[in-house]
């Protein structure tokens, strides 16, 4: 697999030589990441600078690198190179002044990074693709990173920075998976299963410790003068109902209908709802070029039809991470499905 290295002025700076190992790892709700080993020679050591991009050929993203280790032993000479995707570079500001937004996600998600104070270089908004999931919230001082994420995660949408190297230009792209489910008849569907025998090295897991399914939104006011709402199964009962506190007094009203207001209530609660869902995940080893193609058959974002019988596990998922590995001069695709676990807990708002 060539890698091909850029400056942060997207210039080409040269080719990667005689890498061991590649981990390109996508994610549809956030910045992917990458790791790549490599010996240490005078090329390699003028090309992997930090903040110099890395593209594999042929990949929609490339990522930044941030992390550089140098190991030189007896049986060890090489270069373990890290990083994200470009989407990170949006973790490196805020959002100010105040957003008050009321419409499409997609729009939301564009204006965001459209109305920042200080830009970003060479970075663009790609084509509107028109999606109809809404939201309502009100905004200022967040990650604008972090707040990307909690907005795809509340739509289904993912987002990425997709690089043009021939423009010198990075467009950031609103997309939605494609539903390839054995229910839809639409397109062509698509099924990880023992049936087909596609399956290899699988894990499944689920997780219902930080399940919330009812939120108690308080915004402004004091006492019993303040503002609640409740989202999520308000009729749920008995053990079913998991109910979470959502201290949301930093929403205003200024400006704002009554209407408007209660609908940023409402986001704010759904927003938290999604960082504490049931946690179900299939991880698996395919073949890329089996009976179903990546990339052609099934892609980061789709969801897919999964059945493991001796595990009594069938359902249609998400794919929401993928991690293509280049070793020993083969690939393989590490598709992960479902909603895992958070890897951190956040105790924001």
């Amino acid at each position: 697999m060539e890698i091909r290295i850029y400056s942060q002025d997207l210039r080409f700076q040269g080719v990667s030589e005689n890498q061991t190992s590649i981990s390109w790892h996508r994610k549809y709700f956030e910045p992917g990441d990458f790791e790549i080993h490599t010996p240490i020679t005078p090329e390699n050591v003028k090309l992997y600078q930090l903040g110099n991009l890395v593209w594999l050929q042929g990949a929609v993203e490339a990522g930044v690198i941030e992390d550089l280790k140098y190991e030189e032993t007896s049986n060890i000479n090489e270069i373990a190179i890290k990083g994200r995707f470009l989407e990170s570079y949006m973790d490196r500001r805020v959002i100010y002044p105040q957003v008050d937004f009321e419409g499409k996600t997609e729009v939301a998600m564009r204006k965001l990074l459209d109305d920042l104070i200080e830009p970003f270089p060479y970075v663009e908004l790609g084509e509107l693709q028109g999606y109809e999931e809404e939201v309502s919230f009100q905004v200022t001082w967040k990650n604008l990173l972090d707040y990307e994420q909690r907005l795809a995660m509340a739509s289904n949408l993912g987002f990425r920075f997709k690089p043009d190297f021939t423009a010198r230009k990075i467009y950031f792209d609103v997309y939605k998976g494609l539903d390839r489910t054995r229910n839809q008849h639409v397109r062509s569907s698509t099924e990880f299963s023992d049936d087909f025998d596609n399956i290899n090295s699988a894990t499944f897991s689920t997780n219902d410790q930080l399940e919330k399914t009812v939120a108690y939104v308080a915004g402004e006011g004091e006492g019993a003068a303040r503002r609640i709402v409740i989202v999520g199964d308000s009729e749920g009962t008995g053990y079913a109902r998991r109910e979470l506190y959502v201290d949301a007094r930093d929403l205003s009203s200024d400006g704002l209908t009554d209407a408007q207001y209660e609908a940023a209530l409402i986001q704010r609660g759904i927003e938290k709802l999604n960082e504490n869902l049931k946690s179900t995940m299939l991880e698996c080893v395919t073949i890329p070029l089996g009976n179903f193609n990546y990339k052609k058959d099934y892609d980061l974002g789709d969801i897919v039809t999964t059945k493991k019988t001796n595990w009594n596990v069938g359902q249609d998922l998400r794919i929401t991470e993928i991690e293509e590995v280049y070793e020993h001069g083969a690939m393989q695709v590490v598709p992960t499905l479902g909603n895992p676990l958070p890897t951190t807990l956040s105790m924001e708002d």
